[in-house]
């Protein structure tokens, strides 16, 4: 699979930008700091500690110049799959994000409680990923930041 090839079906060419991938890293560091108040439940500090896993992966993607299809189906599989072609993530910390994002699924669409262990691995995702992403863009597209 290439980003090429999911042009037109889950993702849309863009031109890179500066401001918005700013934009898009900031949102993030705000959502992983509100996903550390404790004074949120457990489902409330996990939706912004996915949101900020969210916003990270569509920074790698726009720096690319690439953006998922929202209005298609699957575009947070889309953008956490993507993130070995966007920024080398290993394998096995895409297969983490992506029970995550199932978790999130089933807390918003069934109602599943969200367990405390499932939100400290949601935020100790978010930062990771975080971190990764600024190495890559500081190491592979200084330009950008």
């Amino acid at each position: 699979m290439t980003l090429q090839n999911l042009l037109g079906r889950s993702l849309d060419a863009i031109a890179p930008d500066k401001t918005q991938i700013a934009k898009l890293l900031a949102a993030a560091q705000r959502n992983i700091q509100d996903a550390q108040l404790s004074a949120l439940s457990a489902e409330n500090r996990f939706d912004a500690a996915y949101k900020a896993i969210m916003q990270l992966s569509m920074a790698a993607l726009q720096a690319h110049g690439y953006r998922t299809l929202t209005s298609k189906p699957g575009h947070h599989q889309t953008a956490i799959q993507t993130l070995p072609l966007t920024v080398s993530l290993p394998q096995s910390q895409v297969i983490l994000l992506d029970a995550l994002r199932k978790q999130r699924h089933l807390a918003d669409y069934s109602g599943d409680l969200v367990s405390d262990a499932a939100m400290t691995d949601c935020l100790k995702s978010a930062l990771t990923l975080q971190a990764h992403v600024v190495h890559w863009l500081k190491t592979n597209k200084p330009d950008l930041l």
